[in-house]
């Protein structure tokens, strides 16, 4: 049965120190002896959410470094490895070609739902858990009550009006995706029971070496932006793409091994819930705002709205696995001949045989430094994205819906509904040292007003009227444990020996022990 991590022992609360620190020189700025690589001091700079896709800011897809096609090579090196990464894109676009099939006849109804209170209960059954892995979405309805939802919205509205000459935003005449951080409704969202409780069970889908640091059991919180879409937008429109970063996949050495069974003869045998390497991942070699530090194994997001299909809403290619599979491959890849060259004969142009091995270029496709991966029918042709870019099924004020970190998603791009499209982004995240030296400085951030390191720099919401404060979050040791104001339990039964270590690292980032 599920229980929730609330039976915890409380911890000894952590207040911060009212001298000037690494966070700032905000007097609520606590300081820490150590130095933090994600501290405000050091963020990156940028402006909105659409510094993050080179297709919203308008940006070239521009020829990478040579290299690029050096990592190619470094990853397939031998003759030998060449044939077996012939033989398995060959098996690859054979599952596709089916995969896409399936996706077009079923259409929403492939995505998941489940009742929070089968999570609580643990009745969730075999397979419906199992369609929740090998779709990587799911719905969870009934953790936040709608009026609560409902009231969080007003609040926002009401924040944004209070403050509307300091706030800022997507498109930037009129704002729909704000640069909020730290309104009073995203901090009691983030902490609320329900949502927390939802994130542990999604997280325990997830799994590591037993020696690796991480806790699977352990949700902290990242602190994200809203977006409230009009009806008629066509602005806000973000096609598919994936994130945790772009060329990182493959250039970073730890992160290229979560997927180097798919390079092998044994792909199948790839798991994409296992931890074990992304833990240690860099997603952001070039601290851009397409990238993220933090690991997210699921990317997800809390509605304030009732929003349908063609109401701009989310869209996801629902599948991990074989998707991801074809992602990592396809740089390795190149047409023979073009459609141009097939006179628009899509199926003569997917054919495998028109698919010759591609060591010597610099091509990733939809790849740029420090922007996100996106994916299109002329980057990623197989995924037919007209078949395979679906709809999530109706969504009311309350629900979430959590995607794995992999899944290709998307926006709709017009909102075509009568009402707006609203939600807060909150995502599932285990705890790690990573996390927690980012959750130390996102913690400094918080109590200063700053916007957090991943995110664009500038003052924040530090003056803004009515901004939350540690006040705001739940009522709960596991609340506030999540937005680093209370202490993790190392000395609990159950822990590992890494997760003991693991939870006391945690702890010297957030007392600042050196």
């Amino acid at each position: 049965m599920f229980r929730s991590t609330e039976a915890h022992a409380a911890a000894p609360h952590i207040a911060p120190t009212p001298v000037n620190g690494v966070f700032g020189t905000s007097p609520l700025a606590p300081k820490f002896s150590r130095s933090n690589r994600y501290a405000y001091n050091q963020s990156k700079g940028g402006g909105d959410i659409s510094d993050a896709f080179s297709s919203l800011a308008g940006a070239e897809f521009g020829q990478l470094p040579a290299r690029y096609a050096d990592i190619k090579r470094a990853i397939i090196p031998t003759k030998e490895e060449e044939k077996t990464l012939v033989k398995t894109w060959t098996q690859i676009l054979a599952g596709l070609e089916i995969l896409v099939a399936e996706i077009k006849a079923r259409g929403s109804e492939i995505i998941p739902k489940v009742e929070y209170k089968e999570i609580q209960d643990g009745t969730v059954s075999a397979d419906l858990l199992d369609r929740i892995r090998t779709v990587g979405t799911v719905i969870v309805k009934g953790a936040v009550p709608s009026e609560v939802a409902l009231g969080w919205k007003s609040q926002i509205q009401e924040y944004a009006r209070t403050n509307r000459d300091l706030a800022t935003g997507f498109p930037r005449e009129n704002p729909q995706v704000w640069e909020f951080y730290h309104s009073k409704a995203q901090i009691q969202a983030r902490t609320h029971p329900g949502v927390l409780g939802t994130q542990e069970y999604l997280l325990s889908q997830w799994h590591a070496s037993p020696d690796v640091e991480v806790s699977f059991q352990t949700p902290i919180s990242y602190f994200d932006r809203l977006r409230i879409r009009f009806p008629g937008d066509n602005k806000f429109s973000i096609g598919p793409h994936v994130d945790g970063g772009s060329v990182e996949r493959w250039e970073d050495p730890t992160y290229r091994k979560c997927y180097s069974k798919l390079f092998s003869s044994a792909w199948e045998e790839y798991d994409p819930f296992d931890g074990t390497h992304r833990v240690h991942s860099t997603m952001d070699l070039y601290k851009g705002q397409g990238s993220c530090n933090v690991f997210r194994s699921w990317q997800g997001w809390l509605s304030m709205s009732t929003t349908s299909a063609n109401e701009g809403t989310l869209q996801v290619v629902p599948n991990v696995k074989m998707v991801s599979a074809y992602i990592m491959l396809r740089p390795f890849f190149r047409p023979r001949q073009s459609r141009g060259e097939l006179e628009g004969d899509e199926d003569k142009f997917l054919a495998a045989e028109n698919w010759v091995l591609d060591l010597e270029s610099t091509d990733f496709p939809g790849s740029v430094p420090s922007r996100g991966q996106e994916l299109s029918l002329e980057t990623h042709p197989h995924i037919c994205f007209m078949d395979t870019v679906t709809s999530i099924p109706r969504v009311e004020p309350g629900d979430q819906v959590y995607w794995h970190c992999d899944v290709i998603h998307a926006v709709e791009r017009v909102n075509h509904g009568t009402g707006d499209a609203s939600v807060m982004y909150i995502p599932a995240v285990p705890l790690t040292e990573n996390n927690a030296e980012y959750l130390a400085a996102q913690l400094g951030s918080f109590l200063a007003g700053y916007p957090p390191y991943d995110f664009s720099g500038g003052a924040g919401e530090g003056a803004f009227k009515d901004r939350s404060t540690a006040d705001d979050v739940y009522p709960s040791a596991v609340s506030r444990r999540a937005v680093g104001l209370e202490m993790f339990p190392d000395t609990s039964e159950g822990l590992s020996s890494a997760q003991r270590d693991l939870m006391r690292k945690a702890n010297e980032w957030l007392l600042g022990q050196a």
